[in-house]
């Protein structure tokens, strides 16, 4: 996920209006703007304009969220990567791979980590020996392969 151009240390300041409703998709996605109107106090046309900037902000996101294994992604893992040179040059390279959901800039062992979601280990091995070891930056990578998903939640709140 992107920033959007925002600075990662400037947080954007919610009301406690706009909270509420990101608390609201958060709890379902699919709940109408009528509903979460009368919960939170506004009209339908005020929150869908709410929503409407909250989504073109980039504050937050409302997404189908998949089991990748029902769909046949037998597959995933997190590669950590020790890196030389601009880590965010290689972030953005290993962005664009489309087998890779998420990357992140790390402190510590790692300079980066990224998940990946493959069909299957050949598929893995595949992306680790053609495609991200053999990017420019990388100068070690360790894999860690998922063996069960325990718990994926995205309903954190506002705070």
């Amino acid at each position: 996920m992107t920033n959007h151009g925002r600075s990662p240390h400037r947080p954007v300041h919610l009301d406690d209006v706009s909270k509420a409703i990101i608390e609201q998709l958060q709890a379902d996605g699919r709940r109408s703007y009528s509903d979460i109107g009368k919960a939170v106090g506004l009209s339908e046309a005020a929150v869908r304009q709410r929503v409407q900037r909250l989504t073109e902000s980039g504050v937050m996101q409302i997404v189908a969220v998949t089991d990748p294994m029902q769909l046949g992604f037998t597959r995933q893992a997190m590669i950590g990567v020790r890196a030389t040179g601009d880590t965010r040059v290689l972030a953005e390279r290993l962005a664009e791979i489309p087998e890779i959901d998420y990357v992140v800039l790390t402190a510590g062992s790692f300079d980066l980590l990224a998940e990946v979601v493959c069909e299957d280990d050949d598929q893995l091995i595949t992306l680790l020996n053609e495609r991200v070891r053999n990017l420019d930056g990388v100068q070690t990578t360790e894999t860690f392969v998922y063996l069960k998903l325990q718990k994926q939640f995205y309903n954190w709140g506002t705070r």
